[in-house]
Formats: C-alpha cells, sequence, structure tokens
C-alpha cells in the first residue's frame, strides 16, 4: 500500500468570544479521511492580530507542511509562506469587502483576496455566492475556484415536537451586526412569541428587547449539545442576515425538523433551497409578514420542514469529505 497523503489543516486561533468558529467542521473533515489520507491539525499559536503574531504564525506554519496544506479561512496570509503547489485556500466570506472606508477595503482586497489566492493552487468557497463575490472582487480563473459547501452533522437528528401556535419559540444563532437582530426585534415585536438568542448580545439590542416587553433569553458560551438542545426546544428557527458567507442553521434546522425562515440575498437561499421561507433582510413589514404566515399556515409549514429532510442531504459529512479528496488528489498529483 502507497504511503497516505499527508493533508495539513491550518487554523487560525479560535476566539475567545462571540463567534461560531468553522474550525469544528475541518475536524470532521480531518477525521473522516479515507485510509489513503492522513490529516494533521495546525493551530496557529496566536489570533491573527498585528505584524509580529502573524510573522510568528506564517514561520510556525513553514515548518508545518504536509503533501497538501488546507488553509481553512482567515489566515488568508499563509498561503504566502507555504508551498504554492501543495496549497488550497478556503475563504468562508469576503464580508471584510464592506468595509466603510474604500482605503481599508483595498488593502483588504489585496491581503485577504489577491495575494493568498494568487499564491494558492487551487481555492474553495463554501457557497456559490461567495465564488461570485471573489470573482466580483478580483480577476482570477473561475475554473480555479471550487465550490464545496459545509458539511452538517450526523448528530443533527430529526426531534418531532408539537408546534406551540400560541406562543412559538423563535430561535437566533448569533449576535454578530449581519445578523440582523435590531430587525428582528422590530419584525417580532407584535407577535407573540418567545425568542431564544444564542450569542452574546450587545447591550443596546437587549435594552430594544426590553423597551418592546419581549419574552426572550439570551445563552452563549454553550456546548454543541447544548445547541442541538436549542434546536430540539424551539418552533421556528430564524437566520434573515443582511450577510452570509453559508448559513448553517438552516440546514442544521432542516435536519432537526424545524421550520425555517431566511434571506433572500447572497448564499442564504442557494442553501435553503426549497426548505425555508425567504424575505428580503431589510424589509421588517415582510420579515413580519414570513413569521406570520410560518406560524398560521401549518400545510406551508409542514411542507417546508418535509423539503428540508431532503434538503439536508446536500451537506452529509461523507459527501462533503468526498468532494475535499478530489481536491487533495489534484494537489497531491500536481494538478
Amino acid at each position: 500500500m502507497d504511503n497516505p497523503t499527508k493533508v495539513v489543516f491550518f487554523h487560525r486561533r479560535p476566539r475567545k468570544y462571540g463567534n461560531f468558529s468553522v474550525e469544528f467542521i475541518y475536524n470532521s473533515i480531518r477525521e473522516n479521511l479515507p485510509q489513503s489520507f492522513r490529516g494533521f491539525k495546525s493551530t496557529a499559536t496566536y489570533e491573527s492580530q498585528g505584524i509580529w503574531k502573524r510573522l510568528y504564525i506564517a514561520i510556525e506554519a513553514i515548518f508545518r507542511q504536509g503533501d497538501v496544506n488546507h488553509i481553512t479561512g482567515d489566515v488568508h496570509f499563509l498561503t504566502t509562506f507555504l508551498k504554492k503547489k501543495r496549497t488550497v485556500l478556503t475563504v468562508l466570506d469576503v464580508g471584510f469587502m464592506n468595509h466603510p472606508s474604500e482605503r481599508a477595503r483595498n488593502v483588504l482586497r489585496f491581503f485577504w483576496l489577491t495575494v493568498p489566492i494568487g499564491r494558492a493552487a487551487l481555492v474553495t468557497t463554501i457557497s456559490q455566492a461567495t465564488k461570485d463575490e471573489v470573482l466580483k472582487f478580483m480577476k482570477c480563473d473561475p475554473e480555479k475556484i471550487k465550490v464545496v459547501h459545509v458539511p452538517i452533522s450526523d448528530d443533527y437528528r430529526p426531534s418531532p415536537k408539537p408546534f406551540n401556535k400560541e406562543k412559538p419559540v423563535i430561535l437566533q444563532l448569533g449576535c454578530a451586526p449581519n445578523k440582523n437582530i435590531g430587525r428582528l426585534i422590530e419584525a417580532l415585536k407584535p407577535i407573540p412569541c418567545h425568542l431564544e438568542i444564542v450569542g452574546n448580545l450587545a447591550p443596546e439590542l437587549e435594552n430594544q428587547l426590553k423597551a418592546n416587553g419581549m419574552s426572550y433569553q439570551i445563552s452563549w458560551n454553550l456546548s454543541e449539545e447544548d445547541i442541538r438542545q436549542k434546536y430540539h426546544a424551539c418552533d421556528i428557527v430564524t437566520l434573515i442576515s443582511t450577510y452570509e458567507g453559508f448559513g448553517m442553521p438552516i440546514v442544521e434546522a432542516n435536519a432537526t425538523g424545524r421550520a425555517v425562515i431566511t434571506g433572500n440575498i447572497l448564499s442564504m437561499p442557494e442553501v435553503a433551497g426549497d426548505a425555508a421561507h425567504l424575505v428580503d433582510p431589510l424589509e421588517v413589514e415582510q420579515m413580519r409578514a414570513g413569521f406570520e404566515k410560518l406560524i398560521h399556515d401549518e400545510a406551508y409549514r409542514e411542507q417546508l420542514i418535509a423539503n428540508g429532510f431532503v434538503n439536508r442531504k446536500r451537506f452529509t459529512l461523507d459527501k462533503i469529505t468526498n468532494d475535499y479528496c478530489t481536491i487533495y488528489k489534484l494537489i497531491a498529483n500536481g494538478l
């Protein structure tokens, strides 16, 4: 038997608060690799901040290279220091190109897109929408960028629950500015419901909840099992973001058997397919009407849930691992 191909997954240093990291996804892929591959994890010693810490991260990466080097996001600059023909870069999103300063956007585009993509043998994005955005901001051969979606853990399984029509529990995961919490609160204000928020909510948004007299609970630093229990206990999952590179809660809700309402822009329709109610994230009245429809139209709600079980099959761990293995073989064989 030939020696297995050594694949090194380069991870950023996980942030302490406020982010739902995708590192655990690549851990799952690494652990699911077939015997022809051996996966290794290289986590940066420091967070990607400042020149000196980034330089240290880059130097340590030089000495950790494998037959295939997979940069899994955020630390894009590592491509400059790794063997180009052996490196695949994953671009999770390009939300940084929404920075209000044109000068900052130009710097970010150069150091997080132009140089890293130029220095990688292949690039993956987690949605077609992200690939389209990358191509909008820089010139690149479209064939160099492969779309590989995010796998959803098999731990997310159907969990039947009677729908609480009188006071549904609505689950929101994440509190970053793109999660659109302010408009979500406005949309739900007149609707009898309980809002479950997972994340470290900004004080001004909690004040908005209190001012509107809403029923709510805020939780953060939860384990994966705790988060799954949140899905089991809820009636509707909401992800009406102004920006998403993928949108994992959509598919996690599909797998659990919960109705989903999400945005009609960027990656969200791509990920949701016909298994979610789509609304404009900038239109509060449209958001509110979407919640009302999910609550009161049982046939429609049940159809979305049924569609969700089918949609979830597009994002199995085996399928996504297979997609990455195809890319790793190309890299290992010199394309």
